[in-house]
Formats: structure tokens, sequence, C-alpha cells
């Protein structure tokens, strides 16, 4: 009998690649509807940006096909993604799901570029993302969203204390000190004002409901590293390095860091891979050297996220304030970038449910 029991029963097979359990057990399959041979059900993902969304589909229309009498299969994709769970001594964020770190050992790796598309990409698969700019002391995110002639409007909260607004484009909420201060003026701050800086992107902006928070680290091992790892349970920790090797040397102290903080580290980044010119698309060129990323990860036995090659029009939507996923999305660059961002939320999806 076609009903939603058989449905179920021939859907159990059926598991999640990422996680390797069966979709019915992990309650992915809701609002089972038959009528005149027409089934239809809601396929709910741990992530709209799962990168396996089309095979599962695929999976589930396939065996839900083999039972007498099916005529057809409407499959309604949505997604609710889980939450991390609190560490203890760790405060969390009301309404943010998943804290998420882009960091490098060094400065000068495309770290800025990489959570700005990535922060994008989500969004385009339909989470709600926001991005924090903690590089307080070169805060280039506005102008890589072109938000850098929008101010932070603030506003009493409840209890007298400042609210932070967010600015927004391409799907994304943004908090970045480069709002707050002229282009030229330099932010000149001990450790202790640094602290407090984030702290209050993090406990003191209205970021609303998100299932990313994603925070562009500053470079290196320091003030706002510590803060955000003693401050926040964290989902989990990206390193972006470029094949060089003085590039990787500082990217493999990075990672470190976050480990001896009991942060996940989801993985690397290999940026600026190789060099395609634009008169030549089907060449390249490794002006950094090949294969670093690949080596450290497996050495350090972490995942390697994926590499983005370097494009002149990678470069110019960060000056233009319009990121490459956006321009250009079937560039080289905007496809290396959507890919990351969606093994970043299946990695993350993973630590959620396991």
């Amino acid at each position: 009998m076609l009903d939603q029991s058989s449905i179920l029963e021939v859907l159990r097979p059926v598991q999640d690649p990422e996680l390797q359990k069966s979709l019915v057990d992990l309650n992915m399959i809701r609002n089972i509807s038959v009528e005149d041979g027409l089934v239809k059900f809601n396929l709910v993902l741990t992530t709209p940006a799962c990168p396996l969304r089309e095979l599962i589909v695929a999976d589930c229309e396939k065996a839900v096909k083999q039972l007498p009498g099916v005529k057809a299969v409407e499959v309604k994709v949505t997604a609710d993604t889980p939450s991390q769970q609190p560490q203890p001594n760790k405060q969390s964020i009301p309404g943010v799901k998943n804290i998420l770190a882009i960091s490098s050992g060094k400065g000068g790796v495309g770290k800025s570029t990489v959570a700005v598309n990535c922060a994008v990409a989500l969004a385009l698969k339909g989470a709600k993302v926001g991005l924090l700019d903690a590089d307080i002391y070169g805060p280039n995110v506005p102008t890589m969203l072109g938000l850098e002639d929008i101010p932070i409007m603030v506003r009493k909260g409840d209890s007298g204390e400042e609210i932070l607004e967010t600015t927004f484009n391409y799907g994304v909420k943004m908090v970045s000190m480069g709002c707050l201060i002229d282009p030229d003026q330099p932010v000149i701050w001990r450790g202790p004002m640094l602290n407090g800086i984030i702290r209050k992107f993090l406990y003191q902006v209205d970021w609303g409901e998100l299932d990313y928070l994603i925070v562009d680290m500053p470079p290196g091992t320091g003030d706002a590293q510590l803060t955000l790892g003693q401050a926040v349970s964290m989902a989990g920790a990206v390193i972006v390095t470029t094949p060089q090797n003085v590039s990787l040397l500082d990217s493999r102290r990075g990672l470190k860091m976050f480990q001896q903080m009991s942060v996940k580290v989801l993985g690397i980044v290999e940026n600026m891979s190789y060099f395609i010119p634009p008169d030549q698309p089907d060449r390249s060129y490794d002006l950094f050297g090949s294969g670093g990323g690949e080596k450290t990860s497996r050495e350090l036995k972490v995942p390697l996220l994926g590499c983005v090659p370097l494009e002149i029009a990678l470069r110019e939507g960060g000056d233009e304030g319009v990121p490459i996923t956006i321009s250009a999305p079937e560039s080289a660059s905007a496809k290396a970038l959507t890919a990351i961002a969606q093994q970043i939320a299946a990695q993350v999806s993973l630590a959620a449910l396991m």
C-alpha cells in the first residue's frame, strides 16, 4: 500500500553521504503526502549549502519510484542548520548557531578575500550569514563588501547599553572597525582595548538569527585569537595559506594555536595556488610554488578544503566591493571559493551532529 509508512520504509536505506546515517533516522524526511500516485515530501538538509544536495535528492527519488503505484515524486528541499553545543565557561551569542574563524599565520595570503567570498557564497545558497571583521588594525572587509561608506548605527538596548546595528550587502550582515573610524585613522591600541572591542562586536551587536557567523581574524597568533577562543564556543577554524614555504610555516603555527585552545580545525585553504592569465585562460603558472597546502594538510592530518587560483578578477572584485562570487560566479576562483564554503558548511554540520 502506498502510504507514509511504506515511503519512509523505502527511504530508510538512503543515507546522508557525509553523516553516513539514514535520512529517516536523522528526521530529514518530513511532511509526506500521497495523492493519485504523486508523492510529495520535504527533504530537510543540515545546511542550505550542502555540496551533495543533488545527489541526495536523486537517491530519494530513485528509492520512492521503486514503489508500485508511484507516478511522480516531488521533493521540496529546505534546511535546518544544527547549532554547536555550548562549551563550559564560554558565552553563546543569542540567535547565532555557529561561529567560524577564518585565520592565517601571516598577512598577505588573502584571508579576508576567502572570508568575504565564503560568507557571500553561503548567503547565495540560502544561509543566514554574518561577518565579523576582527582585524581591528587593518579592517578591509567593508571595502571588499562595498560598505566602506556605510556607517554603523548605534542604539540603546533595554538596559541602556549600546547596541551596534550591522550593515548589510550581498546577503551578509557585517560589522567592522572600518565602519567606525575615518579611512586614514590608525588604531593605536594595546591588548586590553582590542579585547574590549572584539567582545563588543560579539555581544553588543544585533546579529539577529544566523546560521553562520564568520570571523575574519587578524594574521598571527595574538590577542584577537586568544579573545575569541576564550570567549565563545566556536564551530571551528579555517587556516588560509599560500603554497609558499614561509606562508606554510606560519600557517602551521596558527593551526597549532587553535588546537591548543581546543578549537577544531576544519581544514586548510590554499589561496593563490596558481595564476591564470586573462588572455590565456587555459594556461596556469605556479607563482608561489605548488602542492604546499596538500603536503601540510597531510602532515598535520587536517582536510585540504580547496585551492583557489589567482585571477585578476579576484583582485578587482575586492578593490571594487563586488566579490568574485557575485561578479564572476563561473570563474575558476569563484567556483573554488563556493566549493570551499560548501565544504566548511558540511564539516560544521558533521561536527554538530556527531
